[in-house]
């Protein structure tokens, strides 16, 4: 990346700050501000900030921004908390997120005929985690009930992880079957992506159980300055990102766990843990934002080169029936009504975790055209996804919290549905007529 595109972003990011509520309100986000900058001034065919999508550096930023936010969402998951209300968020992801990447990748290789059985998996794999942030204003919504906010955002907090070995070794798979050579010069059809993922594993268990104790530790001890807490946190989850990588493990993996087992390890009566995971999901947050500009940059042509009918009719089938199908059946006895299940489904969007595993099949396959065709679908996807779910969350938020309180109104007796939460109806004024 280039002085000149640094700055660009510093300032893009620094005027998205500024007018980052007012543009809320006409329901525009971060990430569609950023894809179409990026678009716009990273064009290869005309921008002045060209932006080469085989890049180490953009990789890196990429790997890295994926690693921070599967450490911070992982971390932000109170374990304790979630045992009393796991039942929703525990069948989206136990049953609702397989049944997606099945469909997905079933749906993939009947539309496009030359992928092979571990391309389309990948596809699959790569859009079934959903992105939180896009749907910021539903999550943010405190008309919406609490349990349904929560279920989203600790479905898309898990999923991203969860799924993280699939593209994997899905990836792995199809490096033989398109005689791809691994870095290591050799092809091991996935034997590979195994041996990776029980590495990420065991670095993410013990730099998470270790970063944890010793904060735990200094915290009790008084030796921890103000602030350091923070800065200790992102050092745990830059450091099994990287250890990870350093022996020939999965890095995504080892952030995820670690994240997991930092918040069940860490004792909070002595440490403030969301304080602590403040730092990690800033700067998260602040290369999501860079990332999303490399999306528009690089990915955004790739799909408007490849632009045909089959693609845009997965991408709409991915944000449609692959989504909304395997929510409802895995939501099947819980009590919720249709448009509660709806609402769920349709609040699926695709985000930064598929835009980083479409880079990393650009890296790990290279520029073959079968594999352009799927970063085609996934990049295609990602951009339909960050319009209309961006566009739709305000909306469609408010309408659900009118139908939902026009059926309180006319329901009588207990409902086995979410109730919304608002605030009890003041007193009416004394009248003022007199007898």
């Amino acid at each position: 990346m280039t002085e000149a595109t640094f700055a660009v972003l510093a300032l893009l990011i620094l005027g998205w700050a500024v007018v980052s509520d007012l543009l809320a309100r006409f329901n525009i986000t971060g990430p569609l501000v950023f894809a179409v900058a990026g678009y716009a001034l990273g064009n290869p065919d005309w921008g002045p900030l060209p932006v080469d999508v085989e890049a180490p550096s953009v990789h890196l930023i990429a790997e890295l921004t994926l690693a921070l936010l599967l450490f911070s969402d992982a971390a932000r998951v109170n374990l304790s908390r979630l045992k009393r209300d796991i039942r929703l968020p525990g069948r989206l992801l136990t049953i609702g997120l397989p049944l997606s990447v099945i469909v997905g990748s079933l749906l993939a290789a009947w539309i496009f005929d030359d992928f092979t059985w571990a391309l389309a998996g990948f596809v699959g794999a790569t859009l079934a985690p959903t992105d939180a942030a896009l749907s910021a204003q539903v999550i943010n919504d405190r008309r919406i009930p609490m349990r349904l906010r929560r279920t989203l955002n600790v479905e898309s907090g898990l999923n991203d992880g969860i799924v993280t070995p699939v593209v994997t070794f899905t990836l792995a798979v199809a490096a033989g079957q398109l005689g791809v050579e691994s870095h290591d010069g050799g092809s091991d059809h996935g034997g590979g992506a195994l041996l990776e993922l029980a590495v990420g594993i065991i670095v993410g268990l013990v730099i998470g159980t270790v970063g944890a104790r010793l904060m735990t530790l200094g915290s009790r001890r008084r030796w921890i300055a103000t602030g350091a807490r923070r800065l200790g946190t992102l050092a745990a989850a830059l450091s099994s990102f990287a250890l990870a990588g350093a022996f020939s493990g999965n890095g995504f993996i080892a952030a995820f766990v670690a994240g997991i087992v930092f918040r069940a390890v860490l004792d909070e009566e002595v440490v403030d843990a969301d304080n602590a995971i403040e730092l990690p999901e800033l700067l998260g947050e602040v290369l999501a934002l860079t990332v999303w500009f490399l999306f528009g940059a690089a990915l955004v042509p790739i799909a408007i080169h490849n632009f045909d009918l089959p693609l845009l009719a997965y991408a709409v089938l991915s944000l449609t029936v692959v989504r909304i199908v395997p929510v409802a059946l895995s939501l099947l006895g819980t009590g919720l009504d249709r448009q509660t299940v709806l609402f769920v489904g349709w609040f699926g969007p695709r985000g930064l975790a598929s835009i980083v595993f479409a880079l990393l099949a650009i890296e790990q396959l290279g520029d073959i055209p079968v594999v352009e065709q799927a970063v085609a679908v996934v990049a295609l996807t990602v951009l339909l996804s960050v319009a209309l779910h961006g566009v739709s969350a305000g909306p469609l938020g408010r309408r659900y919290v009118r139908f939902e309180q026009s059926d309180d109104d006319s329901t009588a007796g207990p409902r086995s549905r979410l109730s919304v939460h608002r605030p009890p109806t003041p007193p009416a004024p004394p009248s003022t007529d007199q007898p």
